[in-house]
């Protein structure tokens, strides 16, 4: 198959990138669809549909657009479907020159533009679309067709779409990690790619750089001032200079541009920070091979399938590469945050007819990612460390990382969907306003521009401009103290998020316990029989092939004389007393046969006939998570045998070891051991033939070594918990918190770490279930984990079947195995295991990112906690992923903890829920303000007078800028509660204190004017002209004085203290302004004149009667007090929860999990049928 490649001497490399690209559609049909999905089944789907430029359409939009003074293009600007829609037509995808992309977690819009260009011959087939062009010519009656080939494609979010030709549709191009088999790999890849299809790559893919463009100044402003927020800004300061409120809206003004100047120098300066970041590291050129030519090039010109030598002094990687020969040792801080170095080995080589396609993840092993730094390199013989580049540019890891910053994953949370709600309704609030405004003022008589000023200002009032800024108040607070204490967050939406959270889940080693174990000591099998335990393993005899797998089953290295690598081989290592010998910077050993020795320190006189005991470790199989081992082939220098050492999960390693060398207790003491906590590694060894050769073990295939071994015992470690485990647990576990372990390790060993820990009581229940066969039908089984079953845990039915009652108090333990068997055949048993599922153990990486997402499927707001190695994948998936890393930004997850341990979480959780109650807290005082303010307008208006300039400023500016600004200062509260934040503003309680609070200033407001006018003294105001206002009223004044301070009240009123936050007085700055607005208003009411006048005039005040103002001090302190009752009376009660369920008919929980704990406190005696479940009968 030459796919239109006749002439090129290498044509299958392009057979492999055409094979393996995930395409959304498959039906030669939809060449006409203007419709279609890209990235189908990934968190990036999104909807394109097609667009081609109209020209009538574009020359009358245009024309309205300037009539209309640029509305038009504004409304485009925020409305990309308005804009296509009034400029363009909907044509098919293939003839469309620009997209509108609809991505399918968020509500936003895309334009793109599809780009074409032309292309040579050596361009892959599959994107390539042959046209016909007419070239005229002087002659007119001759026309002479040339074929053409272009390539059509366009650019989103940083990455490259390009037009299949073969499925009609645009898809992503993928680098050789889609559809790329191993086989494939090591034998099309092998040699290289020549020049001309490298060339033809280039022009596909595009170079291998990720950029960060720094937006300049002008851009930034033009993209900040065109925000709604700054539109609505401009309106309103244009409305007020024509209604003479000069003052405010200079102040207005002043205070609008320096937002933007901070604005812009913010983002200026992220720009600039995350290109550092991107510029950082990386090599320019490298060393190219295609075929037998070795040249060097620029790293920017490297494509897919390319094959570059790697550097024996090591090198900072442009690009991700796999290892097709030799070994590396990298460091991938960059984008792990483990600083420990890691030992890449080179692919190896399989069967064909047991290939299997590569993963970057699960070949993480044989992987180098961009951004990392290789420290060295190790090679056999005269073998040089060479790699195919697998991914360039932003479709790396470090390119992933980089996108994850620039697009952050849209959070669907209650509170965000709901403020945009409440903002609707303060909408159709203010057209209610408008209307009796307008009525108000027809009736006075007076001009339609006093109509229109009035009317609009209403909009003004009653949806404050400032809400959206000042709902991330506390935010902002949470994420700067957060910082302060080591944890870093890229997303900063999701500290709300962690107020909400009710199921944590941990992983084990490196997170609840230390990253290294120590040795304990081994269990050597003999003759298939356990011998005693040894604890000193130095006290072995040389010569003990036990003692040699653990001197030598391991990936360690020595960097700058210092042994580096896998804490649990160092500390298995470290325990033999051997020296580890690897060649130094002279490189001589570099071609040797045997590039790492081990051998006993004791030294002994050198004779001919007795050679010192040495091994040479000639090739290493990495361990393999899928697998769960690794091996290496030894030999021992006075011997030309060879021999194989493995070590891995002893469940694993039973499998591929000779029956007759497992002893008969081999269960028991395993589970004897695990349940001590212990962390249990299996040996195994086999001598290989006499006639296997050096060359012959480098071409071995892994499943030909790991098979028929003999068992040598087994290697006990001990993981111990870390310092702050114990009490961090306890402090999760008292607020009703749900925790979950989700570990690699043995499931015993994990029951045991979970009951040390203190996520598993002591008085608890723990049953573990498990799959057997039985007549060739599946069960699932339940087990007691202790092996006994106290009488009141157990009901026996008639048919004599045992059931295990699980109560709430019970814990569920499952294997990765079992897992998998549990979705498949067992799908309705899954809600009840995931609610009270407490330790999942063996689960691969791919495992845990399913277990996180069933779990948030029942309803859960999930945390992951976890090292950020193999659990990236659930550290994605989570709603709050915590990786405990060194970064500052880490590609595993949204939040990054520089504390080593899981003190981090209660942390987040605090934060979060005080971001939250305070984000509940500004929003209800914003729109309380804006209510009170409406309120008090209505009253003035229909009485014939108006706010002047001087007091909108003091209540818009001092007081309620101040307020909202400092009340997202207050700490959060100390302890965790049981009790999570309303996460919700459409719930009864939000609702009913926002209600009553509106209810209680409206008769506060009231009250003062109707006793104002019930006073003999007081006199209406009586205008001449109707359009005139009076300000310096005694009304005006009364309703000025009174809002005033229930705009103090109700931002102390919905400060919430304990048990999310500390009291508001323990906020410093927010009290003293408190003091100081309180008092200074006090001072506006009964002395304004005193001592200069003008604080009177500005402010435009009447001097009232002193009994009068006593009154509106017994009115504003009673009116104080009826909002604090009022508040309490809605936290402290159920009440309003009970009406809103029944005003929304809701009888039912709407989490799942929530239901599945009512079912199973229904039928506490679950599993009826008692302890086996068959795949035949369970429904």
């Amino acid at each position: 198959m030459k796919n239109g490649l006749d002439g090129l001497e290498t044509e299958i490399p392009i057979e492999l990138y055409e094979l393996g690209y995930e395409t959304m559609t498959h039906s030669p049909s939809l060449s006409s669809a203007a419709r279609s999905v890209i990235d189908k089944g990934t968190e990036d789907e999104s909807t394109i549909t097609g667009y081609r430029r109209n020209i009538l359409k574009s020359l009358v939009s245009h024309f309205l657009s300037l009539v209309l003074c640029g509305i038009p293009y504004l409304l485009a600007k925020w409305k990309p479907r308005w804009r296509l829609s009034a400029t363009c037509s909907i044509c098919p995808i293939a003839l469309s020159d620009r997209l509108l992309i609809a991505p399918k977690e968020s509500q936003d819009m895309y334009i793109v533009s599809v780009q074409s260009e032309l292309v040579g011959p050596n361009f892959p087939s599959r994107f390539s679309i042959s046209t016909k062009q007419e070239n005229g010519t002087r002659d007119t009656t001759r026309l002479l067709q040339e074929d053409s080939n272009t390539f059509k494609f366009f650019f989103y979010k940083h990455l490259k779409y390009g037009w299949d030709a073969e499925d009609v549709c645009f898809t992503r191009l993928v680098g050789l990690d889609s559809g790329t088999s191993i086989c494939n790999l090591l034998e099309q890849f092998s040699k290289g790619l020549s020049a001309d299809i490298s060339e033809g790559l280039v022009q596909l893919h595009g170079e291998n750089s990720i950029e960060v463009e720094i937006p300049s100044y002008l851009s930034l402003l033009v993209e900040e001032v065109l925000h709604p927020f700054y539109i609505f800004q401009t309106c309103s300061i244009t409305l007020w200079s024509l209604d003479e409120y000069y003052y405010y809206a200079l102040c207005i003004f002043i205070i609008s541009l320096i937002s933007v100047v901070v604005s812009l120098y913010e983002t200026r300066r992220q720009a600039e920070s995350l290109h550092a970041m991107v510029a950082a590291g990386g090599e320019k050129t490298c060393i190219l091979r295609r075929g037998s030519i070795v040249e060097e090039t620029d790293t920017a010109k490297l494509v897919p399938g390319d094959l570059i030598v790697l550097p024996k002094t090591g090198c900072t990687m442009s690009c991700d590469v796999v290892l097709l020969t030799g070994t590396a040792i990298v460091n991938e801080a960059m984008l792990t945050g483990e600083s420990v170095p890691v030992t890449k080995s080179a692919v190896p080589h399989l069967d064909a007819a047991s290939d299997e396609p590569y993963n970057p993840e699960v070949h993480n092993r044989h992987t180098i990612f961009a951004g990392t730094h290789v420290i060295q390199t190790r090679f056999y013989g005269d073998q040089e460390v060479v790699a195919v580049v697998v991914r360039t540019g932003f479709l790396t890891s470090k390119g992933e990382l980089i996108r994850s910053i620039l697009f952050p994953r849209p959070m669907d949370f209650k509170f965000y969907r709901d403020s945009v709600r409440f903002i609707l309704v303060l909408f159709c609030i203010a057209a209610i306003g408008m209307v009796y405004c307008t009525y108000v003022y027809i009736k006075r008589g007076a001009d339609i521009s006093m109509i229109l000023l009035r009317t609009l200002d209403i909009i003004t009032i009653v949806v404050p401009p400032a809400l959206p800024a000042a709902m991330t108040v506390g935010t902002v607070y949470a994420q700067n103290r957060l910082k302060k204490k080591g944890i870093f967050c890229i997303s900063p939406a999701r500290i709300n998020v962690c107020g909400k959270l009710k199921l944590i889940c941990f992983d084990k080693t490196g997170t609840l316990t230390e990253d290294g174990l120590d040795f304990k000591s081994v269990l050597p099998a003999l003759s298939s029989e356990f011998q005693g335990t040894v604890e000193d393993i130095t006290k072995l005899e040389d010569d003990n092939v036990l003692l040699w797998s653990l001197a030598s089953c391991h990936s360690l290295t020595i960097i700058n004389n210092q042994l580096q690598g896998d804490p649990l081989d160092a500390k298995m290592f470290e325990g033999t007393g051997w020296d580890l010998e690897e060649p130094g910077e002279d490189a001589e050993k570099y071609d040797k046969m045997m590039p790492t020795v081990v051998k006993p320190r004791r030294t002994s006189v050198f004779s001919m006939d007795a050679l010192p005991l040495e091994l040479g470790i000639i090739r290493q199989f990495p361990f393999s998570s899928s697998l769960a081992r690794m091996s290496v082939i030894v030999r021992e220098l006075s011997s030309s045998n060879f021999i194989i050492f493995t070590k891995g999960a002893p469940e694993k390693l039973e499998d591929i070891c000779d029956p007759s060398s497992i002893p008969h207790d081999y269960h028991s003491k395993l589970k004897e051991l695990t349940l001590q906590g212990y962390r249990v590694i299996a040996l195994a060894q086999r001598q290989l033939d006499e006639n296997v050769n050096w060359i012959k073990i480098q071409k071995m295939k892994r499943d030909a070594v790991e098979n028929n071994l003999q068992f040598l015992g087994f290697l006990i470690m001990q993981n111990t918990l870390k310092p702050q485990t114990q009490g961090v647990i306890s402090e999760l576990k008292a607020a009703e918190l749900k925790i979950v372990m989700i570990t690699g390790d043995n499931l015993l060993t994990g029951l045991s770490v979970s009951r040390d820990s203190g996520i598993i009581d002591p008085g608890d229940r723990v049953v573990i279930l498990d799959v057997i066969h039985r007549d060739e039908t599946l069960c699932l089984e339940f087990q007691d984990a202790e092996g006994f079953l106290n009488e009141d845990m157990v009901d026996t039915g008639n048919n004599g079947q045992t059931a295990v009652v699980l109560s709430r108090k019970t814990h569920l333990a499952v294997s990765g195995k079992t897992w998998s068997i549990l979705i498949k055949h067992f799908p309705d048993l899954v809600p009840r295991i995931l609610v009270q599922g407490t330790v999942f153990a063996r689960m691969s990486p791919d495992q845990k990112a399913h277990l996180v997402e069933e779990l948030q499927t029942q309803g859960y707001i999930v945390s992951m906690c976890g090292d950020g190695a193999n659990d990236c994948g659930a550290l994605k998936a989570a709603h709050v992923g915590v990786s405990l890393s060194e970064a500052e930004a880490s590609v595993a997850a949204p939040f990054t903890s520089k504390i080593p341990n899981i003190s981090c979480i209660p942390t987040l959780i605090l934060e979060g829920r005080c971001a939250l109650v305070t984000s509940f807290g500004v929003f209800k005082y914003m729109a309380l303000y804006s209510m009170i303010q409406f309120i008090s307008i209505l009253i003035l208006y229909t009485n014939k007078t108006n706010l002047g300039d001087g007091q909108f400023l003091y209540i818009d500016l001092v007081i309620t800028t101040t307020v909202a600004v400092l009340m997202g200062r207050t700490q959060p509260w100390t302890k965790l509660v049981k009790q999570r934040p309303v996460g919700s503003l459409i719930s009864g309680q939000t609702l009913a204190s926002i209600f009553c609070q509106i209810l209680a200033s409206l008769a506060g407001q009231l009250t003062a004017m109707f006793y104002l006018q019930w006073l003999p003294w007081y006199t209406p105001v009586s205008l001449d002209d109707p359009d005139e206002e009076i300000i310096e009223d005694a009304l005006t004044t009364t309703i000025f004085i009174v809002s005033s301070f229930q705009y103090l009240v109700l931002a102390t009123v919905f400060s919430t203290g304990p048990p999310y936050r500390k009291p508001f007085y323990t906020n410093l700055l927010y009290l003293g302004a408190l003091i100081i607005l309180g008092s200074f208003t006090l001072y506006l009411l009964f002395i304004p004149g005193i001592p200069f006048i003008q604080i009177q005039e500005f402010f435009q005040l009447k001097n009232l009667h002193t009994d009068y103002k006593i009154w509106v001090v017994v009115i504003i302190l009673v009116n104080i007090v009826v909002n604090i009752l009022l508040e309490n009376l809605v936290k402290t009660g159920n009440w309003a929860k009970k009406m809103m369920h029944y005003v929304i008919r809701k009888t039912t929980p709407k989490n799942k999990y929530k239901m599945v704990l009512q079912e199973l406190e229904a039928d506490p005696s679950w599993p009826l049928t008692g302890l086996t479940y068959t795949a035949t009968n369970f429904s």
